[in-house]
């Protein structure tokens, strides 16, 4: 018999994490949250549907809704947009990949990943599936979701670059297993195993962004879906992986190649929430754009700036923010596509600098195809910032921007972007958000959309059945 190689015993002095996270979620009371961590939780919820009232039109969305509708099955959950109901398990699918469509929601500037878009389908489903569900236990059930990705996220040291993987999809996977599980009243030997269910399915690759796939903002979705399966399986008995994170075969070393800290992923859990350091998006487009958007815009505020004079940009940023929207450069010079374009310094910071804001409008068929900001993004240079990318190196990407324009050269160097904790949104700009999304998802939605919603969410607590929300999320196409 041969000892074990110590590179795949589960991690020294460390119990396994799954245990001790379904313990800390099953205990977990909506009603006793912390008056700041139950605020961000809210926040996440509303602009996670805010985000999804946009996403209900983007491409893509309508064909995943009608293959829903078409497959049929028992009326368990909404298809937020519509009236239609389906199983739970593909309203949370739909669901998250309409919150993810527009690229406008969450991001944990550290981590560098969304939480919201699998974790809040997830719970709403199960709160549809479980009458009982009050909304202080959707409330809980969300800030322990939200609160498993982030952490996954801050623990992991390897980039997605070097990963392959995209966190958002990977860690929703386990995130919206533990918001529908607490959600449908599990007990921690339950959240366990939907968490270990969750593992089974768990992905989500880096190469969609590569190659601009639509399959992009769908990934969240599957991981809501995978999260609805997992409880379901889970409440009648089915066991599943019990040592997922730590385990000789646990996500840290199989996917992670060992590259993260456990320290940070267990310390302080109850006390300190790493959810609370979530940024919200002012713009919709990947999050590694924002700081060359705040970059630009600001540059467009210094004397003596024209947009027409402009001759060259030169956009120095990390190792993996020029992977992931600096190149192929061409295509990131000319995007044909809006997930190109949504992954694009070059097309987001010449949007900036000549419309003075990138806004939802910018991300269409005729946004893509206006020959001014095309001009400028072919005269927009990326490149790695050697200083930005030791100091930098895993979280969203700082820019040092310069425009040349006729004679003079403008600088503006940005390290954290707008929405961030330390650089947040105000009401009002989450509000015109709110209203955007909206106006963007078509017609349906009823005019007192935008209230209702609102007032739902900054009461959820005290609503008696959580799946009542869902009704502000109806709409007729």
């Amino acid at each position: 018999m041969h000892p074990t190689p110590a590179a795949l015993t589960p991690t020294a002095g460390y119990d396994e994490f799954a245990a001790e996270f379904a313990i800390f979620t099953a205990a977990l009371g909506g009603e006793t949250l912390p008056s700041d961590v139950a605020e961000a939780a809210r926040v996440n919820l509303l602009d996670t549907l805010a985000c999804a009232t946009a996403g209900r039109t983007a491409s893509g969305v309508a064909d995943v809704m009608a293959l829903a509708t078409e497959w049929g099955g028992a009326p368990q959950a909404l298809i937020w947009g519509s009236t239609t109901r389906v199983p739970a398990h593909h309203a949370a699918w739909v669901n998250g990949m309409m919150a993810h469509a527009r690229d406008y929601d969450d991001t944990h500037d550290a981590a560098v990943l969304h939480a919201g878009v699998s974790v809040v389908p997830a719970a709403l489903a199960a709160a549809e599936l479980n009458p009982r569900a009050t909304g202080a236990d959707l409330l809980a059930g969300i800030a322990a979701g939200l609160e498993l990705v982030c952490r996954l996220g801050v623990a992991t040291t390897i980039g997605i670059i070097d990963s392959g993987f995209i966190y958002s999809s990977l860690f929703g996977y386990f995130g919206a297993a533990a918001a529908a599980a607490r959600v449908a009243g599990l007990d921690a030997a339950g959240i366990q195993n939907a968490i270990g269910i969750a593992y089974s399915q768990a992905a989500g690759t880096h190469q969609v962004t590569r190659d601009a796939a639509l399959m992009k903002r769908m990934q969240p979705g599957l991981a809501a879906k995978a999260g609805l399966m997992a409880v379901q399986l889970a409440q009648r008995g089915i066991r599943g992986a019990q040592n997922v994170f730590d385990g000789i075969d646990g996500l840290f070393r199989i996917y992670l190649r060992g590259g993260y800290d456990p320290a940070r992923l267990r310390e302080d859990l109850g006390q300190r929430w790493e959810f609370t350091d979530l940024s919200y998006k002012p713009y919709p487009c990947c999050r590694f754009n924002h700081t060359a958007i705040d970059a630009a815009l600001a540059i467009t505020n210094q004397p003596g700036f024209e947009a027409a004079s402009v001759t060259r940009i030169a956009a120095g940023v990390n190792q993996q923010s020029y992977q992931a929207v600096c190149t192929p450069l061409e295509i990131r010079k000319h995007p044909t596509t809006v997930v190109q374009a949504q992954f694009s310094i070059p097309f987001t910071v010449a949007t900036a600098l000549i419309d003075r804001e990138v806004a939802l409008r910018h991300f269409t068929a005729e946004g893509l195809q206006r020959p001014d900001i095309l001009a400028l993004a072919a005269r927009v240079e990326c490149g790695v910032d050697e200083a930005i990318e030791r100091d930098w190196s895993r979280n969203v990407s700082p820019t040092a921007l310069l425009v040349q324009a006729g004679n003079a050269a403008f600088q503006q160097r940005v390290d954290l972007p707008s929405g961030h904790p330390q650089a947040p949104m105000s009401a009002a700009a989450r509000r015109a958000k709110l209203l955007d999304c909206l106006r963007t998802g078509g017609p349906g939605w009823p005019d007192d959309t935008a209230d209702r919603l609102t007032q739902l969410v900054g009461g959820v607590a005290e609503l008696a059945e959580a799946r009542t929300l869902t009704l502000a999320m109806e709409a007729r196409v």
